[in-house]
């Protein structure tokens, strides 16, 4: 079982940085591999909406979207975490996801997904929200921590004494392990739910 964590945020070893190292810590108790990257600082691109993705299977724009999009197939879990920008995620962080998930054929259903978020004061929660959707829109069920999954910190190393939200990230990563664990026993013995064939229903026909 393995996690893929991303980090969005442009300081590699940052505030968000600080709280995915603290679920990693989790994660190794559980017997759970994770590997963060970190892309916040890269020159990706947004969508333009080409829809070549659906003839190639991947993203028509060459970069670590089409290479981390093996990882994201191969994971059980996703966590994705940025900082706080506006009461917004990062922009590098939204382009990637947006090509991210629209670009990749395969099946997400079930992959356990969670967001965290980090920054000086305000702007948490509407940033949580943002993240979540990717997850909602693609089966994923979402792991819930103590508290909405967020962290302070303004200068780089401070949210290292947010001691509350250091505990809910741990919180957060004890019960997405048990998610994960609960999902593998659950298609080893149940099998995956039923799936109907989308029904597209348009605003303007």
């Amino acid at each position: 079982m393995n996690v893929l964590m991303i980090n969005g945020s442009p300081h590699k070893e940052g505030n968000t940085y600080i709280a995915l190292k603290e679920m990693e810590k989790v994660f190794q108790k559980e017997g759970i591999a994770c590997e963060i990257i970190h892309i916040g600082n890269k020159a990706i691109r947004g969508c333009i909406a080409c829809r070549a993705c659906a003839e190639k299977g991947k993203c028509v724009f060459e970069d670590c979207v089409n290479e981390i999009a093996p990882k994201f197939e191969a994971c059980d879990g996703l966590i994705i975490g940025s900082p706080v920008y506006y009461a917004s995620a990062n922009g590098t962080l939204v382009s990637f996801l947006d090509r991210l998930f629209f670009s990749t054929p395969f099946d997400k259903t079930m992959k356990v997904g969670a967001s965290v978020v980090a920054a000086r004061r305000g702007g948490l929660s509407s940033t949580f929200d943002e993240l979540n959707k990717y997850f909602t829109i693609s089966g994923m069920p979402v792991a819930s921590g103590q508290y909405w999954n967020s962290i302070h910190g303004r200068e780089i190393g401070e949210a290292a004494k947010d001691a509350e939200g250091l505990q809910g990230m741990r919180t957060l990563a004890n019960n997405m392990s048990f998610l994960i664990k609960s999902i593998a026993l659950g298609k080893e013995q149940l099998g995956m739910p039923v799936k109907e064939a989308m029904q597209h229903t348009n605003f303007i026909r």
